[in-house]
């Protein structure tokens, strides 16, 4: 088997495909989240605090100077990101909570009752047989 071919049957299969099509819905959904956070929670929660954006939060270590930029430590950066992860986090929770609901509802759905075993069926259509003579 040549190099090539176990490369495309190693790609091509379903495992490898499924995580593939994750990673592209997981960074889509990242992009949607982190938008949501941005433009829609921030906003508020800025106002809420006297109308800072958590992303201009730094603290200046040392000023800028004609020979060096400044030193500066993001924290607010770093801030909007654990709210984003935390929102992530939170939705990617409920769609598992929801998935499991789900789930627990089939699995609890009563299952159709087993066909009983060729042997029986043939013993109960002799005992039919034998009943009618």
């Amino acid at each position: 088997m040549s190099f090539l071919t176990e490369f495309r049957d190693f790609a091509m299969r379903g495992n490898v495909v499924d995580m593939a099509v994750g990673i592209i819905i997981g960074g889509a959904f990242g992009k949607i989240v982190s938008s949501f956070v941005a433009d829609v929670m921030m906003p508020p929660l800025g106002l809420l605090i006297g109308g800072v954006d958590f992303t201009d939060l730094s603290i200046t270590l040392m000023a800028a100077t004609p020979d060096a930029t400044a030193v500066v430590i993001g924290y607010g950066k770093f801030l909007q990101t654990v709210v984003d992860f935390v929102i992530i986090a939170f939705a990617i929770f409920l769609v598992i909570k929801a998935m499991n609901t789900l789930k627990r509802k089939q699995e609890e759905a009563p299952a159709a009752p087993a066909e009983p075993p060729k042997q029986e069926v043939l013993l109960t259509e002799i005992r039919d047989l034998l009943k009618r003579t």
